[in-house]
């Protein structure tokens, strides 16, 4: 029996090839983050190379593991959020 897979988008940068919803990679790799975060890829690498985006250099590469990276966007959304309550 052949296993059916929904693809989620297509990446313009790779021709042909398809994201899977059964994605298990622990990772991001900078590119991806800087498309969910609608930011330049040069900005994006400014931010991890300063801390502010939790990622780890492996090699010669930097990675950003998934979880770390969403516990990251949620907490600053949610100091948004507290910050934004005393302007209401």
């Amino acid at each position: 029996m052949e296993r059916a897979t929904i693809p989620t988008a297509t990446r313009p940068d790779l021709p042909g090839r398809i994201l899977r919803t059964s994605d298990t990679r622990a990772v991001y790799s900078v590119r991806e983050v800087a498309r969910l975060l609608s930011l330049s890829l040069g900005s994006t690498y400014a931010l991890v190379r300063e801390g502010e985006i939790p990622a780890r250099k492996l090699g010669g590469r930097w990675v950003i593991p998934k979880k770390r990276f969403h516990d990251w966007l949620n907490e600053a959304d949610e100091q948004d959020n507290r910050a934004s309550e005393g302007w209401a």
